[in-house]
């Protein structure tokens, strides 16, 4: 594995050293070296880090007698060899360490440049520069850039009577992780290297050896930082949804048939207005919902927050294990907890990933359930960048499924028989496996037979037999799986008629869709869980049923349309590897 990284990490490298860096150069946009700065950029340079780098800078000395210093989970540092230039009372270290203020400052900072082009100097080349300011004229031998990555899995005591605190504690500890990998330039020392493998207690193996530039994802600043619309994609503004732009009211609207949205082509203030609206409604009595990841700024939990001061019934389970969402997850939940909603936290030893609304409203002829299931999280950001799907339904069928849905969550009631849904961990996988069979039985009959599964994910290994089983039963098999997958396609005698391919493009495909053809009964299911152990044995996922045909042609044209990509998508072969399609 680690070797696979390795290849991984230089291809990375090579590939924005020798390809991407001088794209960008042709098009004036240039990363200054320091020796290659005119005397205009250097008296910006020595201004910039007299008034803004040096009050954020704070150089550790590595010393026998205190403690090494802390390095952050994959900050970028810059680790200094120095030798006293004249003899002093006070003794100095010869190795220093400097965090690189990445979090504060920008990693890409900005230089006039006479001829127009848009210059650009790192971070950590401006330190670099002015190092002898730092360390008053001692002399400054070498400085290289490191990155430590810590484990950041969550390590949690206690039972789940105090699940909040523990992972409270969790998060704040998380910092603290075990260093699993230690990232350096090519030029540093043995001594150096030695010296902080010991200090980090890694071992010759999590070492990885770079050239010049680490934390790649920082380059996202410099996208931003660049007004070149030639160079970016074309905006897409995301559409009103229709249904919804020609009712009195989103009510209205949702009474009037399902409604499908797809993000982030359609706009995810559909779903915001979905709980805003429910939340000033008078007619709305009650609001539960399900919360995986939570933006900070989260309108929907803001909402669900307004929803409880206008005296609603609002019940809210909140996942406080979303990994890296933990801290804004927390504080919902305290928030909304103190203003009077429901606040629940799933039940030990389950994520719940379902994604899944429910309103409850006051109408003349009774009351009348509103629901909303989705294949995404109930996120504003990622809302805007991952493709997902949404469902709003009133369907009566629905709403008691979604009813008993939240007293299985908030009750810890025993599972029942669904109208529609598929619930992991106890019938989603038997589910999945029923219906793969079901086309193997076609096709043994002599009828048209036909799988299309879209996903994140392929891993698990009774899914995966069941798909060998109906390939060579004659079912014809087209699996769209963006990340990892274990099926070995096109093998003759074992998947013959599998195809697989993955789509990596603006949009994060993260939709789960599977379609089974059924003789005359064509079956449409959305889900939020990916066919892996991981969603199907150890946490709380729902799959539903597209069931209006307008919709599910909807559906069904976006299968077909990714089927048919010969501009991102790749083919993957029966080893492993990936052409693309053209």
């Amino acid at each position: 594995m680690a070797a696979r990284v390795r290849e991984l990490m230089d291809a990375q490298h090579h590939c924005f050293l020798g390809e991407i860096q001088p794209l960008l150069t042709a098009e004036g946009i240039v990363l200054l070296r320091p020796k290659d700065t005119s005397d205009e950029q250097e008296r910006f340079l020595e201004e910039y880090f007299r008034r803004t780098l040096l009050p954020v800078l704070t150089p550790l000395a590595v010393d026998p007698g205190q403690p090494f210093p802390y390095l952050g989970n994959r900050s970028p540092c810059l680790v200094v060899s120095i030798r006293p230039s004249t003899p002093s009372a006070l003794r100095v270290s010869s190795l220093s360490v400097i965090h690189i203020p990445s979090q504060v400052l920008p990693r890409f900072v900005a230089l006039p440049d006479p001829t127009g082009r848009h210059v650009f100097m790192l971070l950590e080349d401006v330190i670099r520069q002015h190092l002898p300011s730092i360390y008053n004229g001692d002399d400054v031998l070498a400085s290289h850039a490191i990155r430590v990555t810590r484990d950041a899995d969550l390590h949690t005591r206690g039972g789940p009577e105090d699940l909040l605190t523990s992972i409270e504690e969790g998060v704040r500890e998380r910092r603290l992780g075990t260093a699993v990998r230690l990232q350096y330039d090519a030029h540093l020392s043995s001594d150096i290297r030695a010296t902080l493998l010991d200090e980090l207690e890694l071992s010759p193996e999590d070492l990885y050896e770079g050239e010049g530039f680490t934390a790649f994802s920082d380059l996202f600043q410099l996208y931003a930082a660049l007004d070149l619309p030639r160079l970016k994609d074309r905006p897409l503004p995301p559409q009103p949804v229709p249904a919804f732009e020609r009712a009195a009211d989103i009510w209205t609207a949702i009474r009037a048939g399902d409604v499908l949205v797809h993000h982030p082509y359609h706009t995810f203030d559909a779903v915001t207005r979905f709980v805003r609206e429910a939340a000033v409604d008078p007619k709305v009595l009650a609001i539960k919902m399900t919360l995986y990841r939570v933006s900070p700024a989260s309108p929907i939990a803001h909402a669900l927050r307004t929803a409880v001061e206008n005296g609603k019934e609002v019940t809210v389970l909140v996942e406080l294990q979303a990994r890296f969402d933990e801290e804004a997850n927390i504080r919902w939940a305290r928030t909304l907890e103190e203003v009077g909603a429901h606040v629940v936290y799933g039940r030990a030893g389950l994520k719940t990933h379902c994604k899944a609304c429910l309103v409850v409203r006051q109408e003349t002829d009774g009351l009348r359930r509103y629901c909303h299931l989705a294949t995404g999280n109930y996120n504003v950001r990622t809302g805007g960048v991952y493709g997902d799907l949404g469902l709003f339904t009133s369907r009566d069928s629905f709403g008691e499924d979604l009813t008993a849905l939240f007293n299985l969550l908030t009750g810890h009631t025993r599972p029942r028989g669904f109208h529609h849904l598929l619930l992991a961990p106890t019938d989603l996988r038997d589910g999945l496996v029923e219906r793969i069979r079901r086309e193997a039985d076609h096709a043994r009959a002599g009828r048209s037979a036909r799988i299309i599964a879209k996903m994140n994910g392929l891993v698990d290994r009774r899914l995966i037999e069941e798909l060998y089983d109906a390939s060579e039963a004659g079912v014809r098999i087209d699996l769209i799986v963006r990340g990892t997958c274990c099926l070995r396609p096109a093998v003759p005698g074992l998947s013959s008629r599998i195809r697989v391919i993955s789509i990596v493009d603006r949009y994060l495909e993260h939709a789960r869709i599977f379609y089974f053809e059924n003789g005359e009964n064509a079956e449409y299911l959305l889900a939020s869980a990916d066919w892996m152990p991981r969603n199907l044995d150890r946490r709380v996922e729902i799959a539903f049923p597209v069931l209006d045909p307008t919709l599910q042609t909807q559906v069904r044209e976006i299968l077909e349309i990714q089927l048919a990509d010969t501009v991102k998508a790749r083919r993957i072969l029966h080893d492993g590897s990936s052409v693309r399609i053209r």
